[in-house]
């Protein structure tokens, strides 16, 4: 029987033939790597009917490990299986639409949504033309507006139900309609709009319940739900998805993930080139160890070498990484930041990341409490509270909480701050 070192060597050495630079956002199949026991745990809740928020930092590889989970359960023949991407709705009808849409590719459940649907669906078969495909979507839009959503909701869901298979339905990017409904475009919780994300969020728990062990549902998304719905006081709406986190990978799986992709680029990453690689990293976070290969492999190229060395992990770390190419793929971090704290929120969080960059990583208590009594003086009832945007960056893994205030997590994250914002800011005990 082999040992765990000896299967993990194993594993890493098949990859040789396989891995390679990922262009896109998500990996399955040959190129899902080393998340098995993660893999294996939610399969389990799959099995037991358990609703599930995968939680974790940006770039974890949410959308991989549920992409693989879905196509390998599809697969094994055991379960129907849908994946929703909510990024672009902005209303419960849209979230309808999207889930009827994505149950086109179960025949016994298209039937029964066609059905539904039959005045607005007339001449659409069993079988969809890709020519077709772009004018379904608005064709079942149409069919739903603000008065009949969760009643067109409830059809779809017991469509699904109504499958001869268990469904395993995975809805990616909740958290970003939830907060477009909470928010709205000013960034303002106001009670209609909290009353319409209570609404949509009693639809969907309540369906969850109904349909429980035909249908089990994994939630995820790029930014928190659990800080959103605490700042709207709706938390107990979430309370029938038991939550799940990703975590980044150690050392010792970032290293074999680098010596996996040095062996099918045909350089040479010795192994105090990965070591320091991840050093500097400090937070193994997949997408983060690929980005890093990238550039390296790159610069090794340019060089006309085969080997890299110390030397060669600094200057990529800070000329390659941190430059205003490589900045674009951390251009997101900031992007969601706004997204869920709105105009004042933002401009807090900016300001206490950037603190904490210009001093050594670290956010004291004391320029803590300094940035409390600032927002105190000038916030609006609704907006974030200090203790809400700490929350929030202790949450989506920029800080994380010690005994003397709150440090940085990601060694990547926090130099790119210090390089983007840091230059000219002054500390909040100096102004």
């Amino acid at each position: 029987m082999l040992s765990l070192a000896d299967a993990r060597a194993t594993e890493a050495t098949s990859l040789t033939t396989r891995l390679r630079k990922q262009p896109s956002n998500w990996v399955d199949g040959d190129q899902f790597f080393d998340r098995e026991a993660e893999f294996e745990a939610l399969k389990e809740r799959v099995a037991e009917g358990t609703h599930t928020l995968l939680t974790a930092q940006r770039r974890m590889g949410k959308t991989s490990l549920v992409r693989e989970l879905l196509r390998r359960l599809k697969a094994d023949g055991g379960y129907e299986t849908l994946f929703v991407d909510l990024e672009g709705a902005g209303t419960p009808a849209d979230a309808v639409a999207e889930i009827a849409f994505a149950a086109r590719s179960i025949s016994t459940a298209w039937i029964r949504i066609r059905s539904g649907f039959a005045n607005f669906l007339q001449g659409v078969g069993d079988r969809i033309e890709a020519v077709e495909v772009a004018d379904l979507k608005v064709r079942l839009r149409s069919g739903i507006d603000s008065g009949t959503w969760d009643r067109r909701g409830d059809e779809v869901f017991a469509a699904l139900a109504a499958v001869d298979r268990p469904v395993v339905l995975a809805i990616d990017e909740l958290p970003i309609l939830v907060n477009r409904l909470l928010k709205g475009h000013d960034y303002q919780i106001t009670p209609e709009r909290r009353a319409a994300t209570d609404l949509f969020l009693s639809w969907l728990r309540r369906n969850g319940q109904t349909h429980r062990g035909k249908i089990t549902l994994i939630v995820s998304g790029s930014i928190g739900l659990d800080p959103l719905l605490s700042q709207a006081r709706l938390s107990a709406q979430a309370n029938i998805f038991s939550p799940f986190e990703l975590k980044p990978w150690n050392e010792e799986t970032a290293m074999e993930c680098l010596a996996a992709l040095a062996r099918w680029h045909q350089v040479d990453l010795p192994i105090e080139v990965r070591r320091r690689m991840c050093d500097l990293l400090r937070r193994c976070i997949p997408q983060h160890i690929q980005q890093f290969f990238d550039h390296l492999h790159e610069h090794l190229r340019r060089e006309a070498r085969p080997v890299a060395n110390i030397d060669d992990v600094a200057h990529v770390f800070y000329r390659d990484l941190l430059s205003v190419r490589g900045q674009i793929n951390l251009q997101h971090y900031e992007d969601r930041l706004r997204t869920v704290m709105g105009n004042q929120g933002y401009t807090t969080a900016i300001s206490i990341l950037t603190e904490a960059a210009a001093n050594g990583g670290l956010l004291t208590e004391h320029a803590a409490r300094s940035y409390e009594n600032e927002l105190m003086a000038s916030r609006h009832p609704d907006d974030l509270s200090i203790n809400g945007i700490l929350h929030l960056l202790e949450h989506d893994g920029y800080l994380e909480r010690q005994d003397e205030g709150y440090r940085f997590v990601s060694g990547l994250l926090e130099e790119w701050w210090r390089a983007r914002h840091g230059r000219f800011f002054t500390p909040i005990a100096e102004r």
